[in-house]
């Protein structure tokens, strides 16, 4: 009975060596399987990264959506013709040196007068050494210029003279307040 028992148990390990053998042999038919399969998978799946991709590029805060060249000039608060309001929020008092605005989605952003070219509310990326060693992010909140020229809110003639009158090319991130 006991060598029953032994004979019993050598059958059970030599069918499981057996049933993990052809477990591993056809796991490994599976994975040639899948290789196969996913080069002829791959346009598909590229087709779907590419679309993905432009979502995530039109979702992104900071890609640009638009570029544009033209004229960046600098203006006081208190220059002639002007009221120290902003055009696009007509209760936005920038008399008191104010030259920034707090917005929701791109924190504290500097200040420009646009044309009707950019809705109100748009955020412009300016790479402009005069300016600042880093891209200066600013919102369209007043009017006063033509084309794609931009004027940038100052707070003291100092830096208005700084700024100066120069060509610049700027990104358009956000077009209005969408």
């Amino acid at each position: 009975m006991h060598q029953f028992f032994k004979t019993v148990k050598k059958f059970s390990q030599l069918t499981l060596l057996i049933l993990l053998v052809i477990f591993v042999e056809s796991s490994n038919n599976i994975k040639e399987t899948k290789v196969l399969n996913d080069n002829y998978n791959k346009s598909i799946d590229l087709a779907t990264m590419a679309m993905k991709l432009k979502e995530d590029i039109a979702n992104d805060l900071y890609s640009a959506k638009d570029t544009f060249t033209g004229d960046l000039t600098s203006y006081l608060p208190t220059c002639p013709l002007c009221s120290g309001r902003l055009a696009c929020l007509p209760k936005y008092n920038v008399l008191d040196g104010t030259e920034t605005y707090d917005d929701l989605s791109y924190g504290n952003v500097k200040i420009v007068a646009s044309s009707k070219n950019l809705p109100c509310g748009s955020i412009v990326r300016l790479n402009k050494t005069k300016l600042s060693n880093e891209p200066v992010l600013a919102i369209v909140l007043d009017r006063g210029v033509l084309g794609n020229d931009l004027d940038l809110l100052t707070s003291n003639e100092t830096y208005a003279y700084q700024v100066g009158r120069s060509t610049v090319t700027y990104d358009v991130l956000r077009n209005g307040w969408q």
